[in-house]
């Protein structure tokens, strides 16, 4: 597999006001698909719970993102007092400028010269690299750092844990990522999105490399700090998390960062595992001009569409889930599964370039596969029995002694061990009247009396 031998000509020859244009247009396409998106969450999440949403600005209320930020604009823009000003003030653009830079290697059509723009035939793609989606996943890194750098320089406690938190949260889910990146990276043998997409003419790789596209569709999720996986900003503990020091532009930028990863994440996903521009199954069947000319930017925008209606539909489905739940789907789910579907894929591949038949390898891999699913069941089978006898000697081991004043202080019992049992008042027929004199208050009276 060389990646030097892609041809990838047909790029860096455009004048300079078409690249010009092409850079407006990706900005543009970005900041119009933002707009949607967020009527899009309001409107479909009203629609599952059975409200309104929003219905005030423009007709149906189309125009509330817009009026949203209008009002961010005119808001008062706050600074913090103990707040490192430069980082402080920075920290908004480093994370919204690399939101923008990905959209650079996302094909919208065929790489062919098959349109034209003010009589130039050109590709609908600003550029693209032989290491394409290494670069994806370089600005997504980078990103974050703003996340990081905003939690830290705000001079507070709850935003600083808003920050750790989205770099534990990056280092986790990118691995899983890049581990399912790296199977369409053997099956396609390249990394340039233009090559991805020209593979995946005969089927998709979410149905050839299903277990790939699962992870990254959880990875993305995660990446872009999105419920149920927004732990940095939960505002349950954190009271808004790394974003709580800022408002009015600033805030915009980090809320204008996020939809715009959103919109990344779903491109990236079109392009490596939905066959980015083509057309879908049945119609690429019946009609030969559905790959050709403006229409592939149709089924472009199409599927980045559905895969925003993912994003919406599961943030209005699951709860948040806790952080030691999170870290542990990240990195003893997802990246293990990860690592074996690629030596899975990677033998395969390795086969099929040997020139094995397809029931050779259907039959290899199959095995390979029983046998580990053998071993780990009888690996889990004595596992459950060292926990019975584990459990069965705690049962009859004694009961550790409990002080509930210990150090002077009342403290809570620890596990295996049990609170002494409460006094309680005696009930009403065990208790005695007592009296100044013999039990009997008449002869109390009459004693009184003779005296």
């Amino acid at each position: 597999m060389s990646f030097a031998a892609e041809d990838l000509s047909m790029f860096g020859r455009d004048p300079w006001w078409l690249i010009l244009i092409k850079v407006v247009f990706c900005f543009a396409f970005l900041m119009l698909t933002v707009l949607i998106s967020i009527v899009m969450e309001r409107k479909v999440v009203g629609w599952m719970q059975l409200r309104i949403g929003p219905n005030r600005h423009g007709p149906w209320g189309m125009l509330q993102s817009l009026a949203d930020g209008v009002k961010l604009m005119l808001k008062e823009d706050v600074t913090v007092k103990g707040a490192d000003k430069m980082v402080y003030v920075l920290a908004p653009i480093v994370a919204a400028i690399p939101a923008f830079m990905a959209v650079a290697v996302i094909p919208f059509g065929p790489a062919g010269n098959e349109i034209s723009v003010f009589g130039h035939r050109t590709t609908m793609q600003l550029t693209d690299l032989p290491i394409a989606v290494l670069y994806i996943l370089a600005t997504a890194s980078v990103g974050i750092y703003g996340i990081v750098l905003a939690g830290w320089s705000s001079g507070s406690t709850y935003p600083l844990l808003g920050g750790l938190r989205s770099c534990a949260q990056m280092i986790s889910y990118e691995i899983a990522m890049g581990l399912s990146f790296a199977a369409v990276f053997l099956y396609s043998g390249s990394m340039s999105t233009s090559q991805i997409v020209a593979s995946q003419q005969d089927r998709w790789y979410a149905v050839l490399l299903p277990v790939s596209f699962l992870i990254y569709i959880v990875s993305m999720i995660g990446e872009t700090n999105r419920a149920p996986f927004d732990m940095p900003e939960s505002e349950g503990d954190l009271v808004g998390g790394f974003n709580t020091e800022y408002s009015s532009i600033k805030f915009a930028l980090f809320m204008l960062a996020e939809y715009i990863n959103m919109v990344t994440v779903s491109m990236v996903a079109v392009t490596l595992f939905l066959g980015g521009w083509r057309a879908p199954w049945p119609i690429s069947t019946f009609w030969a001009g559905a790959n050709h000319g403006w229409w592939p930017l149709l089924w472009f925008l199409g599927k980045v569409v559905t895969s925003l209606f993912v994003f919406i539909w599961v943030r209005g489905t699951l709860p948040r889930v806790r952080y030691d739940q999170f870290m542990k789907l990240g990195w003893k789910v997802l990246i293990p599964i990860s690592m074996v579907w690629l030596m899975l894929v990677a033998t395969v591949r390795a086969l099929r370039n040997e020139n094995y038949d397809y029931q050779d390898i259907v039959l290899y891999v199959g095995g390979a596969v029983i046998t580990l699913l053998l071993l780990s069941f009888v690996v889990d089978v004595f596992r459950d029995r060292e926990a019975v006898r584990a459990a069965a000697a705690e049962e009859e081991a004694p009961e550790p002694a409990f002080d509930p004043m210990a150090g002077g202080f009342p403290v809570p019992p620890l596990p295996g061990q049990s609170l002494p049992p409460v006094p309680r008042r005696r009930s009403r027929q065990e208790r005695e009247l007592i009296v100044s004199g013999g039990p009997d208050t008449v002869s109390d009276g009459k004693e009184a009396d003779g005296v």
